[in-house]
């Protein structure tokens, strides 16, 4: 039943590390533009394999960092071998390490019997545990579940999270199956994933993903902590996204959707980004289009909406809205619970069309992978375009975009806010205590006692004789004067790692005179991160 690829294979995956690879249409230097590498990932009809796609993407990165990371090594190996050295580590980098596909046999409601067909991949060990969610889906294939896995090794590195990157999925459309049978196939799959060593707290830790909620987390942690996990303290943190009852963390529901609000509003706010693309600094005055109405396109319109951006148009794939007034977030969620669909929405009317082509200044794809490509990347009416969803971009169409002056922020960066807010319900279970629980009362005492100082040396100065002074705290100190709960450490935390993670990228894309192939920027962060690990612990098996 089992087929277990461990694929830590060498391949001739760095040929364009070695060789001139094609022009970039970036306008830079026509030094940097003969390392951009774009031919790996495209094919004539532009329909990457995803798992080529992001490799391809790799190869950009690798080849323009190479250099750096060969001129930073301090040890007595010659220039020569020191180049070796390098690309060795960046052919290490790159495969996916293990690939594991499962077959195993449902009994329906019914009394019909069907075979379930699951992948799990780690990409790498660089920092364990590894960590991806686990998507049911009927696109699912085992280059789909490399490609992903790749990408959060990359992410995580973005982000400086310490996991390692995976993904799984189950071959399966979950409205085609009762819950009791959903609920057979995802313990069923966590028992095979435990089986071969490829889930636990300290080795491999799924999250939820497409069609997968706080209830399939909930049930793959009782699965684990009834099985395998019997004897570990630590059982429950074998997965995150769980019910706050499970151990779950507050916030973890809305990080992805509010990391993308975070991602854009560090950019948007910077005015020499602005300036390149003719827009003014802020939300105020813009319109955003977003393509699919989940977990991340909603949480996301929820908070650009809060914060004075205009949503114009909506798209799923049964059909899109629209309406220039602007869309209410909380009307359309309340209708989609309602009817199952957004086609219909009173708020706003049918749009004719595709979607992503759209008139807006923002435009938030937060569906399935390969939607923008070479045929419609030239009628994109946005100037920024926000990757909610894993690869939506195909290379073709990045190059298009470099063309026309549109900023791409990349999913990698972009989409990190569930794998953060992840890290810190992971952390949560290891110390089994919520945050803020030993210091939230310390915090209030040490306000309060705060203004009660300020007021007695007002008196001390000015004197008591028209009675006490008062002293009244703003509305935001008052907010927060009774101390952080867990919902404010992890909104705190994920807002502070979005911002700084975005400085970092900035700083590269200024350094390697990049423009505005932020992707690219981000891949070179990642990849001087990660081979920093390998380099600093050794080949010890070589």
């Amino acid at each position: 039943m089992y087929r277990y690829l461990g694929e830590l294979f060498t391949r001739g995956a760095c040929n364009a590390l070695a060789a001139g690879c094609v022009d970039s249409a970036l306008p830079v230097s026509s030094s940097l533009m003969r390392v951009r590498n774009y031919s790996q990932a495209v094919d004539k009809s532009d329909d990457p394999n995803f798992f080529t796609m992001v490799e391809g993407f790799f190869d950009r990165g690798a080849a323009i960092v190479e250099d750096k990371l060969v001129e930073d090594l301090r040890n007595k190996e010659t220039p020569e071998q020191k180049r070796h050295r390098v690309r060795g580590i960046l052919k290490i980098i790159k495969p996916c390490n293990h690939v594991l596909s499962v077959c195993f046999p449902l009994k329906r409601d019914d009394g019909e019997w069907e075979v379930i067909e699951g992948y799990r991949a780690q990409h790498s060990q660089h920092r364990t545990p590894c960590k991806g969610g686990i998507r049911f889906s009927t696109e699912v294939c085992v280059d789909e579940v490399k490609a992903l896995a790749s990408l959060m090794t990359y992410k995580c590195a973005v982000v400086d999270v310490p996991f390692g990157g995976a993904k799984a999925g189950v071959k399966i459309n979950p409205k085609n199956y009762s819950d009791n049978e959903l609920e057979k196939i995802t313990r069923r799959f966590t028992i095979e994933l435990a089986k071969k060593g490829f889930i636990g707290p300290g080795i491999d830790v799924p999250a939820p993903d497409m069609s997968t909620g706080e209830r399939e987390m909930s049930w793959i942690a009782d699965t684990y902590a009834n099985s395998m996990g019997h004897n570990d303290i630590n059982a429950y943190a074998c997965v995150t996204g769980k019910p706050i009852s499970q151990g779950g963390i507050h916030g973890r529901i809305s990080a992805t959707g509010r990391g993308v609000f975070h991602g854009i509003e560090n950019f948007i706010n910077e005015a020499s980004y602005m300036a390149q693309l003719g827009l003014n600094p802020g939300f105020q005055d813009k319109t955003f289009v977003i393509q699919g109405f989940g977990n991340v396109g909603l949480h996301s319109m929820r908070y650009l909406h809060r914060f004075g951006a205009k949503c114009v148009g909506v798209g799923e794939i049964d059909g899109s809205i629209w309406n220039a007034n602007g869309i209410d977030p909380k009307e359309l969620e309340d209708y989609k619970l309602a009817n199952g669909t957004i086609v219909g929405f009173p708020g706003a009317t049918p749009y004719q069309g595709s979607i992503l082509e759209a008139d807006c200044d923002i435009l938030i794809p937060a569906a399935g992978e390969k939607q923008l490509t070479s045929r419609n990347a030239g009628k994109i009416k946005a100037k920024i375009v926000a990757e909610g969803a894993n690869g939506p971009t195909t290379p073709e169409a990045d190059k298009i975009f470099l063309e026309r002056n549109i900023m791409v922020i990349p999913d990698m960066y972009l989409n990190a806010g569930g794998v953060t807010v992840s890290y810190f319900e992971w952390l949560k279970n290891l110390n089994h205590v919520s945050y803020g629980r030993l210091t939230f009362k310390y915090e209030r005492d040490s306000n309060y006692h705060l203004l009660m100082s300020v007021q007695e040396s007002l008196e001390r100065k000015f004197g008591k004789n028209t009675g006490a002074v008062p002293v009244v705290p703003t509305s935001e100190f008052q907010a927060r004067i009774s101390g952080a709960s867990e919902k404010d450490i992890v909104h705190s935390g994920l807002a502070y790692t979005m911002e700084r993670s975005a400085r970092q990228i900035m700083r590269t894309a200024n350094k390697y005179n990049l423009g505005l192939d932020l992707r690219t920027a981000a891949y070179v962060n990642a990849i001087e991160k990660v081979f920093k690990v390998y380099n600093e612990a050794g080949l010890t098996f070589t």
